[in-house]
């Protein structure tokens, strides 16, 4: 795009308000009025939108002061939701002569296929991205909307023979000038019911109309018995596995139909038909046929439209990309999409929580049921077909009640190990949460997904390799579970050059992991107290739990123990800068055992957390499950990228651990840097009440 023109002008309020469109044009986009004097240069060019009636007062106006007009579209792969419903297309088509689905006329893609002067569609690594991607695309089930779900056992389907008639938008742009007329889907219908006698004929309502956003071209009412609508919200991609042969008028449906080796008989002419690959029912006197006279095969046709064509920018990094990223990004959705599918009974979730569990257990169609005990799910209609969702132990003695009766499984939420710019305490939203359908990774006491992650999994090269530099950027960036705290460490650090510098972690001592996964040492006062007594002669700095040092949770240390056991201790510094000067740590449980591993410091474990008897501590208890020897790098692994669920808050939907901690920088840039953990309590309060404003208010679902 380094040669398009520098300047788009638009008569379109809407269209110059589209986030992306300067991005993927690769110019300036400016709102054009009459009072606006533009000078007839090769850089200025107008846009319109397809064949809006909006592109006919652009049109004339380009023609008056002699400039060229392009047209946009959104591109096959639009998003998660819908256009209608509001959602940011991920894709745009650009076309400098007319638009893919007006079959009345050329377009860029039609000139393309047909006459390819630079023989792009002869390069065989082309060809070979297409056949990948349209793998990749019929496996996962993705297509142009994302936001149904892959489960159609509601729909009852009939085990007979079964053949797809595919309603549109009564009124589209890509009906209008794909050939059809008022009479044309009639005919499609009533082809479909006569060619096929011995069929089950399905009608596919178009998303849109579903939505309540518009109308098909079919009266539901008169159609024959022998027809069953699909009106409901589904994947068409997999209703699509399940048909013999597909009907349409123009619809996009007919192409992922051929991606799936389906017959596709065509009643108008989109973009992909006449080239060899559809069943053509127009008239053979219409001129497209004249101009459309190559044969395709289904990998150059999609690397066409799907590759040369249509443009696409990253939904998570808004940076323009290729269509493999958009894919594995949809890819990563559906993955964990699957994983909470159904109806979800929520124990112990406060008003709060509930705001933003929502986005972390989201999956289309599902349902998420919020109850405080046994009772009141069961009032609800619990089953045995509903898993039960937990947040802490408290909610977990109910829950357990109910599965001990049904046999349900029982999955722990928790937050992750990249939370925040603030504590949790202070209501601020987390980046990350852990859904454990085994345990909870602070307990030891049974086995957790992420211990069965370590113990099994198999890492490969590529794993292994973003693992790694997963690790750089946390170093490099200095970022850590809740990035807070302003005191100068190195500063206040009166250590003879001979002594070693211990790190003693305090933790919240009531926490869960401090009941589950200590065992004879569990408090910070023993902690300072053990370590003092091993070690007399070094030098301990005692770093307490933010949240302790807020006032917010249990763990303060007496001043007569911190007199005997500590030479330093430091309330309001950052846990790295911390770090940076200890020649070893010492834990009962904390996360911060585990950052000082991504460090290579010496880690001394008195608990059993969940890095510990792995080989990459000392340890003060043994562990019979953990009996294999793991790298720092199979951990990072397991524990930052396989194990926690992310989410963008800016999207709302799920991200990758490199995204979020491009988030936490540019936050932590926005606000000036780290924010003091230590304050006064009424200017903590005040923090709470913004942080609970926002999370109720101006939440994102």
């Amino acid at each position: 795009m380094s040669n398009m023109p520098q300047l788009f002008y638009t008569t379109s309020k809407k269209l110059n308000k589209l986030v992306d469109l300067s991005l993927l044009l690769g110019g300036k986009v400016e709102y054009w009025n009459h009072k606006v004097a533009i000078a007839a240069k090769p850089e200025v060019i107008f846009i319109a939108w397809g064949r809006k009636p909006s592109a006919k007062k652009v049109e004339k106006i380009a023609q008056e002061l002699r400039l060229p007009v392009w047209y946009l579209e959104d591109g096959f792969i639009h998003s998660l939701g819908q256009g209608v419903l509001g959602t940011r297309s991920w894709s745009l088509v650009v076309d400098r002569s007319g638009i893919y689905y007006d079959a009345t006329q050329t377009s860029e893609l039609e000139n393309l296929l047909e006459s390819d002067p630079q023989q792009l569609l002869q390069n065989t690594l082309l060809l070979k991205r297409a056949e990948q991607l349209i793998t990749l695309i019929t496996h996962y089930h993705l297509s142009k909307y994302n936001n149904t779900a892959d489960n159609i056992n509601n729909l009852a389907l009939p085990k007979a023979k079964k053949v797809l008639v595919v309603d549109q938008t009564s009124g589209d742009m890509s009906l209008q000038y794909g050939l059809t007329n008022n009479n044309s889907a009639q005919l499609m219908l009533e082809a479909a019911l006569n060619e096929h006698p011995d069929a089950s004929i399905l009608l596919k309502t178009h998303p849109d109309v579903i939505a309540g956003k518009k109308r098909g071209c079919f009266d539901l009412a008169t159609l024959p018995s022998r027809v069953k609508v699909i009106s409901q919200a589904i994947n068409p991609m997999v209703l699509l596995h399940h048909v013999e042969q597909v009907y349409v008028l123009t619809s996009q449906l007919g192409f992922e139909a051929l991606m799936l080796g389906k017959t596709v008989h065509c009643f108008g002419m989109p973009f992909y038909a006449g080239w060899g690959l559809t069943q053509d029912r127009l008239s053979k006197e219409y001129n497209v046929f004249q101009r459309r006279t190559r044969k395709h095969s289904i990998n150059s046709l999609f690397a066409a439209a799907y590759l040369i064509y249509t443009r696409y920018v990253h939904p998570d990094t808004g940076r323009v990309c290729e269509l493999e990223d958009v894919v594995e990004y949809l890819i990563h959705q559906k993955k964990l999409y699957q994983e909470t599918q159904g109806r979800l009974y929520c124990f112990g979730f406060t008003a709060w929580k509930r705001n933003y569990i929502r986005r972390f257990l989201y999956a289309p169609s599902n349902e998420l049921i919020f109850v405080w005990n046994a009772a009141e799910a069961l009032k609800k209609g619990f089953d045995e077909k509903s898993p039960i969702v937990v947040w802490g132990e408290r909610a977990f003695i109910e829950a357990q009640k109910l599965s001990e009766n049904t046999s349900v499984p029982i999955w722990r939420v928790e937050d992750g190990f990249i939370r925040s710019v603030g504590l949790g305490s202070d209501y601020t939203p987390p980046l990350s949460l852990v859904l454990d359908k085994r345990g909870i990774y602070y307990d030891p006491q049974q086995e957790s997904d992420l211990e069965y992650l370590l113990n099994y999994t198999t890492f490969s090269p590529v794993l292994i390799e973003r693992a790694q530099a997963l690790r750089q950027l946390l170093i490099t960036k200095r970022l850590s579970k809740y990035n807070t705290g302003l005191e100068p460490v190195r500063e206040q650090l009166t250590a003879h050059p001979e002594q070693c510098v211990l790190l003693v972690i305090g933790q919240v001592e009531d926490d869960a992991s401090i009941h589950k996964a200590c065992i004879d040492i569990s408090t910070n006062s023993a902690l300072l107290v053990a370590v003092k007594q091993q070690y007399p002669d070094a030098y301990i700095v005692f770093k307490p739990h933010p949240d302790v040092v807020s006032g917010n949770r249990k763990g303060v240390v007496s001043q007569s123990v911190l007199m005997q056991c500590a030479d330093l201790v430091l309330e309001d510094a950052n846990i790295i800068d911390c770090l940076d000067v200890a020649d070893e740590v010492h834990t009962l449980t904390s996360l911060t055992g585990f950052e000082a591993l991504l460090r290579e410091k010496p880690v001394v474990c008195y608990g059993l957390p969940f890095y510990a008897a792995w080989g990459l501590t000392t340890d003060r208890h043994s562990l019979a499950r953990r009996q294999r020897r793991i790298t720092l790098d199979e951990l990072v692994a397991a524990t930052f990228i396989l194990y926690p669920r992310y989410i963008n808050w800016h999207t709302g939907h799920f991200t990758t651990p490199e995204q979020v901690l491009d988030s936490l920088q540019r936050e932590l840039q926005a606000q000036g840097g780290r924010q003091h953990n230590k304050m006064p309590s009424l200017k903590r309060w005040g923090r709470k009440a913004i942080n609970l404003y926002r999370g109720f208010v101006n939440f994102r679902y």
